[in-house]
């Protein structure tokens, strides 16, 4: 009798991450919740559902927000794909925001999240 070579495990794809053990947070729901639950993070995609905006008109959408911290956000959210930033030349220079087909995928999964804190806050 030949003995049996074990099988080798299959290879995952580069950006694929190994699933979770039972019971287990997964992975890739941690990465998203940590990026989307960062203070004003939320508030500027959910922002830019609406349509696309400059600036200054993140900044009057999300009240409180210091422009430092618009402008980290922003820069965060286009590194990870999820929004676009579009310089029109001239003068003054004009930038606009908007969301990228990946940042538009989390529109629904935020309009049920704003109903839910709707009906939270308004029980009890």
């Amino acid at each position: 009798m030949e003995p049996v070579a074990p099988t080798p495990a299959p290879k995952l794809a580069p950006t694929q991450a190994p699933a979770a053990p039972p019971g287990c947070v997964c992975p890739d729901f941690h990465a998203a919740i940590e990026l989307i639950g960062k203070r004003w993070t939320g508030a500027v995609v959910g922002a830019l559902t609406e349509r696309p905006m400059r600036f200054g008109e993140l900044g009057k959408a999300i009240p409180g927000v210091s422009d430092r911290l618009l402008s980290q956000r922003l820069r965060e959210l286009e590194e990870e794909g999820l929004v676009e930033r579009e310089v029109e030349a001239g003068t003054p220079v004009r930038v606009t925001y908007s969301l990228t087909e990946t940042g538009a995928g989390l529109g629904p999964a935020l309009a049920e999240l704003k109903s839910w804190a709707k009906a939270w806050k308004h029980t009890g």
